[in-house]
């Protein structure tokens, strides 16, 4: 279960730990910085895009895309996520609300032609990750992806392995994205990995 609060606390610390975990190239950072330049430089193939972010943490994302002229939307259960984020982004358009409950009322109106994830949807089951993902394709524009970058494996053996090696340092409470294992929901569906533990999953309406 996602405790905002827990993250409320981790918000003012949360970018330093993060890059220390992505220098040492440590689980579950691994590539963070990698992930994250990936997804930039997709939308940013796209003029003056409008972008839904997931999970938006401190915005060190949607930072970079608001700086680059994209028009910002986003949701997040942290309200102290929140207000470092909008300190960074005046104009964007940030709400809090829980994902597991999907997109918060005001952010189901409106289409988007990439909509963001990174580090975030491994708080929700399996089960939950479809329902959610079906719910957000269907507010993309046409040829609009979902871009979601995470703790994410191409098979079931790979995370196995992983979690083997990583032992009493792998967090059990998290569900990873096993990519072969979405594609019977979501076909066309592509898996980029970029670290052990790190990749870019991608779907296109």
């Amino acid at each position: 279960m996602v405790d905002s609060k827990g993250f409320d606390l981790w918000a003012d610390g949360y970018d330093k730990s993060v890059s220390v975990s992505d220098r040492e190239n440590m689980y579950p950072f691994a590539g963070y910085n990698q992930v994250l330049s990936y997804i930039f430089q997709t939308i940013m193939d796209k003029q003056n895009p409008v972008v839904l972010d997931i999970g938006f943490g401190t915005g060190a994302l949607t930072t970079e895309l608001y700086k680059h002229g994209c028009t910002i939307y986003g949701q997040d259960f942290s309200q102290r996520m929140i207000e470092i984020s909008q300190e960074k982004m005046p104009d964007a358009k940030l709400y809090q609300g829980n994902f597991a409950s999907g997109l918060v009322e005001p952010l189901s109106h409106i289409n988007y032609d990439f909509i963001v994830a990174t580090y975030s949807l491994h708080h929700l089951t399996d089960e939950e990750k479809i329902c959610f993902l079906h719910t957000l394709i269907e507010r993309l524009n046409k040829d609009g992806k979902i871009l979601i970058g995470d703790v994410a494996f191409k098979t079931r053996q790979e995370l196995n392995e992983c979690r083997q090696e990583l032992g009493s340092k792998w967090d059990e409470q998290e569900v990873y994205f096993v990519a072969e294992e979405l594609r019977s929901a979501f076909p066309n569906l592509s898996f980029m990995p970029v670290s052990y533990c790190a990749g870019v999953l991608t779907l296109t309406r």
